[in-house]
């Protein structure tokens, strides 16, 4: 690589120039500012304790150096103290001359990234979509990059919230079903979740009226106590209630794989806390033995990490029930004795930071080695301007209707705009789904998922913003071209020597794909591909607006700038497929 060799040279300059015999780490290269010629700088000042010369002297005197061992440097040009090194358009004609088609890379160690956990007692809203977005489009990268991928999803089908639903059905429904309703299944149990908690206020109300605090009469409002006595009947096997917990939860699965299959997210596992909450109570045993736990009076057990900086966790009720963190644990265990991965990553929004430290601190106090490599991809909120999006419920956006809104946003942008002439009803409905889901995952993803985002439905659709459109306008640009271009041309050789500068930095940021790649699932961070992907379209768009493809009459740069256009259509194509987004033949 060529950034490595003028590193070793440097190293080389410094010791045959000034006797200094440095680490190659030591050499700090970048990219050369836009305002200026070159395409390596190298910042020289941390070497002029070595040369006892002024920041311009000591650039001089390495830029000369480099010029002179490194083949492929045209010229350098110093400014202040900062060496850019000019390399030559031959090399970068070679260079992407010598571009193959993709190799995949080696498979390395396997990885499972756990995302959308949803509860089965209500539909997937705004948060899902961010989860269930970065959870695919990280494994995707990473799978990308090398990584022997399992996609997880845990859901939380038990529980008092899973029996609120089951009750009010039971005691409002009048035997309701999707298919009676025409809603969703996962809307039909979600609005009796809804009618559950209006119900139950209303009762606490009439207790309060009645004199009793408002805490007391929350304990005993009669339908919260049918619902803890429903889970109590759920748990010990009662065949009726059990037979409506699998109905109802049928209705939502069937819902959810409409959304998921809808947003393009897939799993290539599913695990249930029905069959995962016992599973920790032993490992809590086999903890109080290792003096891992400590047991109170009342029975409960708990551990102590105040010594790490933490608080004292309870991990076993008194009457010996799990906690959260009981079945976490035994799930935990459960996901690696399953898969045996190295690295184990959670997709789980920042406000459980605090449990998922605990977690696998807990994990490590037992002696489970791979519990370093597991890993909280903790993200932030989504916010929508107020007023842009109608909830179902009136609480929450649902996931459903942010799905439909996107795509009537992307019909009404693209007809605003008169891109469907000539397209068939058919195709028109295809580009507005492909439009608008494009929209939607591009404007979450290329935000970083550490911070929390606003998400703004008409301003992710704009064909001229850093959206999703954009690229896939571009794309479709390329593969306009590409369709009436000769194909003969697509795979000739060519013979050039006079390029453009923006050609040359189109080839580089080309040539960037991989490390881009590598440094996205480094960090876990779909926003790298995603501005990777805006780049990579803006130079493109730059070596568009300045010289001719199709009609260009030089035959070896018509066949250049063609190869260079379908090279970079291929990579636009790569990127946004790792976020999940599809391309349109045609806008």
């Amino acid at each position: 690589m060529l950034e490595q060799a003028i590193k070793n040279l440097t190293v080389k300059a410094l010791f045959d120039l000034y006797q200094a015999e440095i680490d190659i780490q030591q050499v700090k290269i970048e990219a050369t500012n836009p305002d200026f010629k070159g395409d390596f700088t190298i910042l020289t000042f941390p070497f002029l304790r070595f040369s006892k010369k002024t920041p311009e002297e000591t650039a001089n005197e390495l830029g000369h150096y480099i010029q002179t061992h490194l083949q492929d440097c045209d010229s350098y040009n110093v400014v202040k103290g900062f060496l850019n090194i000019e390399i030559s358009k031959q090399y970068w004609l070679n260079l992407f001359s010598n571009f193959s088609e993709e190799t995949k890379p080696v498979v390395s160690e396997k990885v499972m990234v756990e995302y959308s956990s949803p509860n089965t007692n209500k539909p997937l809203h705004l948060g899902h979509i961010r989860n269930n977005l970065l959870g695919y489009s990280v494994a995707e990268i990473l799978k990308a990059s090398g990584k022997d991928v399992l996609k997880i999803n845990l859901v939380n089908d038990r529980g008092i919230h899973i029996c609120k639903s089951m009750l009010a059905w039971q005691k409002f429904g009048n035997g309701e079903t999707p298919q009676s309703s025409g809603m969703k299944g996962d809307h039909l149990v979600g609005k009796y979740y809804v009618e559950f908690d209006k119900q139950y206020k209303s009762e606490i109300h009439a207790l309060v009226n009645q004199g009793l605090e408002k805490e007391q009469a929350e304990k005993q409002a009669p339908l919260m106590l049918q619902a803890q006595e429903m889970l109590r009947k759920w748990e010990s096997g009662d065949e009726e209630i059990v037979n409506l917990w699998k109905t109802m939860n049928a209705w939502v699965y069937e819902g959810f794989n409409q959304t998921y299959q809808a947003l393009g997210v897939d799993f290539d596992h599913y695990y249930y806390e029905s069959n995962t909450y016992l599973l920790g109570k032993d490992i809590v045993e086999e903890g109080l033995q290792k003096n891992v736990f400590y047991k109170r009076e009342d029975g409960s057990v708990w551990i102590d990490l105040t010594s790490d900086g933490l608080d004292e966790k309870l991990v076993l009720r008194s009457d010996g029930t799990s906690v959260y963190m009981t079945q976490d644990i035994g799930t935990a265990i459960l996901k690696y004795q399953d898969y045996q991965c190295a690295k184990s990553l959670y997709v789980v929004g920042n406000e459980q930071d605090y449990h998922f430290k605990v977690l696998f601190l807990i994990l490590k106090k037992m002696g489970f080695e791979w519990a370093n490599g597991c890993f909280h991809l903790s993200y932030g909120m989504v916010d929508l301007p107020s007023g842009k999006m109608k909830s179902r419920e009136g609480t929450v956006v649902d996931a459903d209707d942010l799905i439909q809104e996107m795509i009537a946003t992307a019909q009404a942008k693209t007809q605003e705009l008169g891109k469907t002439d000539g397209m068939s009803e058919d195709e028109k409905q295809l580009l507005y789904q492909t439009l608008g889901l494009g929209a939607l995952k591009f404007y979450m993803l290329k935000v970083d998922p550490q911070k929390r985002m606003l998400f703004n439905p008409e301003e992710s659709i704009d064909f001229q913003g850093d959206t999703g459109p954009f690229v896939q306008y571009v794309f479709a640009r390329i593969n306009s071209m590409l369709k009436v271009a000769d194909s003969k041309e697509l795979v000739a050789k060519s013979n050039v020597s006079n390029i453009t500068q923006s050609e040359i930095n189109l080839i580089k940021t080309l040539f960037d794909f991989n490390d881009q790649v590598n440094k996205s699932a480094a960090n876990y961070s779909p926003a790298i591909m995603a501005h990777y992907a805006l780049e990579l379209a803006k130079a493109f768009n730059r070596v568009y607006n300045e010289v001719s493809f199709l009609r260009e009459k030089d035959t070896d740069l018509r066949i250049f700038r063609m190869q260079l256009a379908q090279k970079t259509a291929q990579t636009i194509q790569t990127t946004l497929a790792m976020l999940g987004i599809q391309c349109p033949d045609r806008m």
